[in-house]
């Protein structure tokens, strides 16, 4: 059995999981999906949220549990790369990545990623693939704040889990073409994501610096008084 042939069985043994068990089935697979990244959120939370025209989920509910099964896995990359750090940590992924099919280059660029955006890039890194997974470990290493860990997780992933059902429920039987969509202009989405992150992040710049001008000018009139 080849390559391709095993990520389609593993992408089928996921719908089958979701269309079975329900909130717990999305809960294992969202968590599985974050270890085990060839497990695509990109098929799963589209078939979700076309399952919400049958009764058989909300979207609020694929949301809430997405977030949280994502939550639980971003934190065993969390835990890994806390308490082995990125020597041992690339030793880990060099021996067995292959078999999650990780490799050294995505681990690289997982920490190029931190290293260069900072904390944000827990929140926006969660709509990439590969990446959203192996942000984890920076943030481990880096002994970031967990209780932030877990708030950018919970939103980066709420977002993603939210906008995939959302587009699955709006195709219904059509769900499928959201997966195919986002592998044939993922590039363009990878672009819009860092780009709206930027232009928060110098909102955010030029919003404190007016704050600041505001202060200096009212410290200055009340010094002239």
């Amino acid at each position: 059995m080849g390559l391709k042939e095993v990520l389609d069985a593993i992408t089928l043994w996921a719908q089958s999981i979701i269309s079975t068990a329900g909130y717990p089935g999305l809960a294992l697979v969202m968590f599985l999906e974050n270890v085990f990244p060839p497990i695509p959120s990109e098929v799963v939370l589209p078939l979700a949220g076309s399952l919400v025209l049958d009764g058989r989920f909300t979207l609020f509910g694929v949301t809430l549990v997405g977030a949280l099964g994502s939550i639980a896995g971003a934190l065993v990359f969390y835990a890994i790369g806390h308490l082995l750090g990125e020597d041992r940590t690339r030793e880990l992924i060099c021996t067995f990545g292959k078999w999650l099919m990780l490799s050294e280059t995505d681990f690289d660029k997982a920490l190029d990623w931190f290293n260069r955006y900072g904390e944000g890039v827990i929140f926006f890194g969660r709509m990439v693939p590969i990446v959203r997974s192996l942000v984890s470990i920076p943030a481990g290493i880096a002994t970031m704040n967990l209780v932030r860990f877990c708030a950018y997780t919970a939103v980066g992933t709420g977002l993603w889990s939210f906008l995939l059902a959302f587009a699955g429920y709006l195709l219904g039987q059509s769900w499928p073409l959201v997966s195919e969509w986002i592998g044939r202009y993922e590039k363009i989405i990878l672009v819009l994501v860092i780009a709206a992150i930027i232009a928060f992040v110098v909102s955010r710049l030029l919003q404190r610096r007016r704050v600041k001008a505001m202060q200096m000018a009212l410290s200055e009139r009340q010094k002239g008084r």
